[in-house]
């Protein structure tokens, strides 16, 4: 499982002092950089090879401002061109909000879903839950 720390940024609050739901996504995008590595090293986004073909969050607390919030991230299950990423989001040691992501192995010049190699599958794997 990976694991990166965010600090909350003012501008990412709501009028409550929570932090606003359009956040979470956002941070969870930014938390998913060592997988889009497996398929792009450089993050070169004229040779990308992913796209997203959904994104749900769920919110279980609040998370707020000025407090650090861990983002865990894993690998929850690879298809033959797919794969669903699992996030969470937690701040004193509770689950705030959980993610799941579903990335598509895309080629972009054919407009078509690809494979996944094994290569591709064997690096996903090591973040397996």
């Amino acid at each position: 499982m990976l694991s990166e720390t965010i600090m909350p940024r003012f501008s990412e609050t709501d009028v409550l002092g929570h932090i606003n739901n359009t956040a979470l996504p956002v941070w969870f995008e930014a938390a998913r950089t060592p997988i889009f590595k497996i398929f792009t090293p450089d993050l070169n986004p004229h040779q990308w090879k992913l796209i997203v073909a959904k994104v749900e969050v769920t919110f279980k607390g609040e998370l707020f401002y000025g407090q650090p919030v861990e983002v865990k991230t894993a690998i929850e299950k690879v298809g033959n061109s797919s794969f669903v990423i699992l996030q969470q989001a937690w701040q004193h040691d509770e689950c705030c909000a959980e993610g799941r992501t579903v990335m598509v192995r895309y080629d972009f010049a054919g407009k078509t879903s690809q494979s996944l190699s094994d290569e591709e599958q064997a690096a996903l794997s090591k973040y397996a839950l």
